[in-house]
C-alpha cells in the first residue's frame, strides 16, 4: 500500500494575459472581434513535481507571486492544471482563501452550517458539533453577529474550527493562521500537531518562516513558478532567508 498522500507530477499552469490596456468592455469586444487584442503567456507554475507522504507536514514557501496559492488551488482541485496531474489519496479539507464559502450577510452560526455543508458534513452532524466548533473558535460572543462585521482573524478562527472538526486525511492551510492572534496560532498549531500524530497530512503555506520551521518536516521553495529546492524545513528556510 502506497504511503503517498499527494503526488504532483509535472504540473504547469499557463495563463494568457492581455498586453494592452482596454478602457471599456465595448472596446475590448471590438478589438477581440477584429482580432486586434495582443496576448502574452504567463506561467504561474512550470513543471512542478513533488510528493507528500501520509502524516507529513509539508511547507511551501516563496516570494509573493511565486505560485504558492496557485499550486494549492490545483492540488485542492479548485483549478485544473494546463499540463500535468495531481493524485490525492484521502479526504481533503482546504483552508485556502479567507472567507471562501462564507456569506457576509449571514451570522457566524449560519455560516457554520453553510461552510459545513460545503465541506460535505450533514446538517445533523454540524448540529451535534456546533458547541465544539464555537468553543474552539472562541467566538461565542459574536456567533450571532453577521460575518461582515468580523475581522479577518475572526473569520480565520471560524474557518479553521469548522474544517478541523473532523480529522481530514489531508488538510491544506494557506496563510489562514497568519491573521489570528498569538494565542489562537499556538492553539491551532497544537491542533495540527495532534492531527498529524493521528495520521493527517498537512500542506502548509505561510509567510511566517518561524511557523514553517516550527511545524513542517520538509519544505518546497517555489521561485517564479518553478521548484527551486525541496528538503528539510530548517535547511530550506535558512537558505531562503539568506537569499533575501
Amino acid at each position: 500500500m502506497s504511503n503517498i498522500a499527494i503526488q504532483v507530477s509535472e504540473v504547469t499552469m499557463q495563463y494568457r494575459l492581455a498586453v494592452e490596456k482596454v478602457d471599456s468592455f465595448k472596446n475590448y469586444l471590438i478589438k477581440k472581434i477584429r482580432k486586434e487584442m495582443r496576448y502574452e503567456d504567463f506561467f504561474a507554475l512550470q513543471n512542478v513535481s513533488f510528493s507528500v507522504e501520509k502524516g507529513e507536514v509539508f511547507g511551501v514557501i516563496g516570494m509573493n507571486g511565486a505560485g504558492k496559492s496557485t499550486l494549492l488551488k490545483v492540488i485542492a482541485g479548485i483549478q485544473k492544471p494546463t499540463l500535468g496531474s495531481v493524485e490525492r489519496h484521502g479526504s481533503m479539507a482546504p483552508l485556502i482563501e479567507l472567507g471562501a464559502g462564507f456569506n457576509g450577510e449571514l451570522t457566524g452560526i449560519e455560516n457554520i452550517y453553510l461552510n459545513g455543508l460545503l465541506l460535505g458534513f450533514s446538517k445533523k452532524f454540524i448540529k451535534e458539533k456546533l458547541d465544539e466548533i464555537v468553543d474552539f473558535s472562541e467566538l461565542d460572543k459574536f456567533i450571532h453577529t453577521p460575518l461582515k462585521n468580523y475581522s479577518s482573524g475572526m473569520k480565520a478562527r471560524l474557518g479553521f474550527s469548522i474544517a478541523t472538526i473532523v480529522k481530514p486525511e489531508i488538510l491544506i492551510v494557506d496563510e489562514v493562521l497568519a491573521v489570528g492572534d498569538f494565542k489562537f496560532k499556538e492553539k491551532s498549531e497544537k491542533k495540527i500537531n495532534t492531527m498529524t500524530e493521528n495520521g493527517t497530512t498537512v500542506l502548509f503555506v505561510s509567510h511566517s518562516l518561524g511557523q514553517v520551521e516550527a511545524i513542517c518536516q520538509r519544505v518546497l521553495w517555489l521561485e517564479k513558478g518553478n521548484v527551486k529546492k525541496i528538503g528539510p524545513a530548517k535547511e530550506i528556510v535558512e537558505q531562503f532567508r539568506n537569499s533575501q
